[in-house]
């Protein structure tokens, strides 16, 4: 008897355990693969215990069925059943979409149920044909004309993925979604009560808020956690809490919304002697030497910025920024995700969202602070995944 009490009380604990582990949700993508040492990441370079849930990115549509233009994607098969085979709590999703994808991609399949059907048919198959747990659907942005067609493809794929279990002994596919973080976004884009309903979560992308395409230009933060003293009128909606905040308000339960944390920050090229946040800018900052996009530096690339650069904690905003010569870079640090995921527990939120694994210091070459410094401080603040 009393080994059954003890057995049902550690049943308990389980449970109430397993009700509060967070998710820790990490993309990883397929272009990473293409890039120089040391940033080149091929899925070979998993941790197969890192994060709770993986997802690829990003799938496309071709003919109305879900396909992966990769040509290593032989490896990444045998990836996903070796990292599975090592951690079989962990799961594995396919995102399809993104921002070169944008809405356009995803019609015509989104206009007709006929069209419909065919894809969705063609996801479960894919899915399990190639051992996903799940679906991430990276819609950037549905409009308002578009926001309807957008829950009605989720709605489809909900009770598609929940008939499949009837038929079969598998366990039921996730459903999640890749969202906007700006408030006009989300009014235009999401029936957000419905969407609540139908997805195991969302995936909140609360970074991009200032970068080198604003005008006027002038220097912001990537990802603030709060509003900055010079917020003033819309943009007082650019940052993480207020993003939250508004999606949980629009009737997000909070459990199902996953918070997003960049591994990169948005850089700018100074255009005067000013250099603190909201100082004009002439442009964006240099480009990367490894990933080369003007305005734009992963974490391992800022840690080589960093030397010699002199560094600024934002109080209010609670993110540093970096300033060396003419160059100015808004990034995450260790202290900046830690305060990101104090603030994500404090609301009982469902996780950490990262965007994406191959931009930290993976190998831990970079910044000497060990491989992943960034994913594996947002672990340890988690506590159990």
């Amino acid at each position: 008897l009393v080994l059954r009490i003890r057995g049902f009380r550690l049943a308990v604990l389980l449970l109430l355990q397993g009700g509060s582990a967070y998710k820790l949700v990490c993309y990883f993508t397929n272009w990473s693969q293409e890039r120089q040492e040391p940033g080149k990441f091929t899925p070979e370079n998993i941790d197969p215990f890192l994060c709770s849930h993986l997802i690829y990115s990003f799938a496309s549509i071709s003919n109305n069925k879900i396909i992966i233009k990769d040509k290593n994607a032989a490896v990444l098969y045998q990836t996903i059943n070796s990292v599975k085979a090592k951690n079989p709590k962990l799961k594995v999703l396919l995102s399809i979409g993104g921002y070169l994808f944008g809405s356009k991609g995803f019609h015509p399949m989104v206009d007709s149920s006929a069209s419909r059907l065919e894809f969705i048919n063609s996801v479960l198959l894919f899915l399990r044909n190639h051992n996903f747990d799940g679906l991430d659907v990276s819609w950037i942005y549905p409009d308002r004309k578009e926001n309807p067609q957008f829950t009605v493809l989720i709605h489809e794929l909900a009770e598609a993925f929940q008939k499949e279990v009837i038929n079969s002994s598998k366990e039921r596919l996730l459903l999640t979604a890749g969202v906007s973080a700006g408030r006009q976004m989300i009014d235009n884009s999401y029936q957000i009560e419905k969407l609540a309903k139908e997805l195991d979560f969302i995936n909140l992308l609360s970074f991009d808020f200032h970068g080198p395409w604003e005008k006027p230009l002038v220097t912001g933060h990537n990802s603030p956690l709060r509003k900055g003293q010079q917020d003033r009128r819309s943009s007082s909606y650019y940052n993480v809490e207020y993003a939250v905040g508004y999606w949980i308000h629009k009737g997000m339960p909070q459990e199902k919304v996953v918070m997003g944390i960049p591994m990169y920050g948005h850089s700018f090229t100074l255009a005067s002697a000013e250099s603190a946040v909201g100082a004009p800018a002439s442009g964006p900052g240099a480009a990367g030497s490894i990933t080369k996009s003007p305005g734009f530096l992963a974490y391992y690339e800022i840690c080589q910025f960093l030397q010699q650069a002199k560094i600024t904690r934002l109080q209010d905003q609670q993110v540093p920024y970096a300033v060396k010569g003419n160059q100015w870079v808004g990034y995450d640090d260790v202290e900046s995700v830690q305060a990101k995921v104090q603030f994500l527990k404090n609301l009982n939120l469902g996780g950490a969202m990262i965007w994406s694994i191959d931009m930290d210091d993976f190998t831990g070459k970079s910044c000497s602070q060990g491989p992943y410094p960034l994913v594996q401080a947002v672990k340890r603040s988690l506590g159990s995944l």
